[in-house]
């Protein structure tokens, strides 16, 4: 038991090999699931008759109604539903519409295109910029900070970034988890450079704003104004774009939906196992909604009063960046596994400083079941009743947050250099002595 407790505190076990070894099963996997989904399939539903991408219908239906003249109908859960099962049959569950009328330009869009081709256009190109995110925070620190450079870049970041469980989980139900961690994992990777693009890129989340409370928080105690200014500019564009194109009508629409949202959250309707926040949690435990409401808000403050301290002090930019992505997820009342794709980012981020700076106790192990995470997040949870994804994401803020505490200007001599995505041949044994 000690040699495994002391393999799991400095991270030993994750060797190069093993990383390849898990990353080629969850691709094999994936791809035999793809494929019996795709033989199995009847038309455009899967054999268990839900429309292929499952959430993705509920987008190509709203873009249906764009097309036909009719906005806000996407607002009204039963025109919505009607639509759905006209498309996909009589059988069709209910795919709800929560988005913001700006959202409605993408789905507009799509609607254009036969559905199962607006479903692979849709999840490839968003997958597209995924990556590149990922790639632009991996180069995106400078030598003197991570001790790499743009041609060091570690091989293992694709298949890292590629087999990473969210994608799957994504993947599956045709959603928006790649544009979002495309969108924050890319404004995080040009604040430093380019603060009115990372502004630009921060507005375009306006889509979904529950993930957005933490980003003005961090950018304010950083006294980042240019990117507040531009994201403030950005929003405002795309909501009066909304306004023009859709009417205002759109607009009092969702705001009116909010309700029904709000009751979908507290009363079940999305299950509380599927869903990766502290309210979910105390609702999954039988906690009353005003008590689980209470533990939300504390934890909503928590994180903030976190990272005002962190954006505020002098911790190393990755640390910031990785926190921030984590903090966001973990402020909201309302985030499903497929929004962990957020943790990519984060994943980099701290894998940066890791690589520049060594590795504190635990960090690898934290880092690796973060990883893992999205894979086993709804399944587990749903069998054991305890939110591992909550549990996870926790726990990797709170060995940031020690992290910034204990080690904000550590010599860059003093530490082992590692590889860019979490994972290293090294024991991090600068930091992990420092420490001790």
């Amino acid at each position: 038991m000690r040699h495994w407790l002391e393999a799991l505190r400095g991270g030993d076990w994750i060797s190069r090999e093993r990383i390849r070894l898990v990353t080629a099963a969850i691709a094999v996997a994936s791809l035999l699931g793809i494929v019996y989904l795709a033989v199995t399939a009847s038309g455009l539903n899967d054999r268990q008759g839900r429309p292929l991408g499952t959430d993705f219908s509920g987008f190509y239906a709203a873009g249906t109604y764009v097309q036909d003249g009719d906005p806000t109908a996407p607002f009204d859960p039963a025109r919505q539903h009607a639509r759905e099962q006209q498309m996909f049959g009589a059988a069709t569950p209910f795919y709800s519409w929560f988005y913001p009328p700006v959202f409605l330009f993408i789905a507009a869009v799509l609607a254009k295109m036969p559905y199962i081709a607006a479903l692979v256009a849709w999840q490839g190109i968003t997958f597209g910029l995924y990556l590149v995110a990922i790639r632009a925070i991996l180069v995106s620190a400078p030598a003197s900070q991570s001790g790499a450079t743009r041609s060091a870049l570690d091989p293992l970041w694709m298949p890292l970034a590629l087999c990473f469980p969210a994608v799957l989980v994504n993947l599956g139900h045709g959603q928006n988890g790649f544009l979002t961690a495309a969108l924050f994992g890319g404004a995080l990777a040009t604040l430093e450079r380019r603060p009115l693009l990372a502004g630009i890129l921060f507005g375009m989340l306006v889509y979904k704003p529950q993930l957005g409370l933490m980003v003005p928080v961090a950018l304010a105690a950083a006294g980042r104004w240019r990117s507040i200014a531009a994201a403030i500019g950005t929003i405002a564009v795309l909501a009066g774009a909304a306004a023009l194109a859709f009417g205002v009508q759109a607009w009092a629409a969702f705001f009116q939906s909010t309700s029904i949202a709000r009751l979908a959250l507290e009363n079940g309707a999305i299950d509380w196992y599927k869903l990766q926040s502290v309210f979910a949690w105390a609702r999954l435990w039988g906690v009353p909604i005003p008590l689980a409401y209470v533990l939300q808000g504390g934890a909503t403050t928590g994180v903030a009063a976190a990272l005002i301290w962190l954006w505020r002090g002098a911790a190393p930019y990755p640390v910031k960046a990785a926190a921030l992505c984590l903090g966001a997820l973990l402020a909201t009342p309302f985030v499903l596994d497929y929004d962990m794709l957020i943790v990519a980012p984060a994943i980099a981020f701290a894998a940066i400083d890791g690589r520049g700076r060594g590795f504190m106790a635990w960090e690898k192990t934290a880092l690796a079941a973060l990883w893992l995470a999205p894979l086993v997040a709804r399944t587990l949870t749903h069998a054991i009743m305890i939110p591992l994804g909550v549990l996870t994401m926790s726990a990797a803020f709170i060995l940031l947050l020690r992290r910034a505490a204990f080690v904000p200007a550590l010599p860059r001599a003093f530490a082992e250099p590692s590889t860019p995505m979490m994972i290293g041949k090294t024991r991090g044994r600068g930091i992990a002595a420092f420490e001790q």
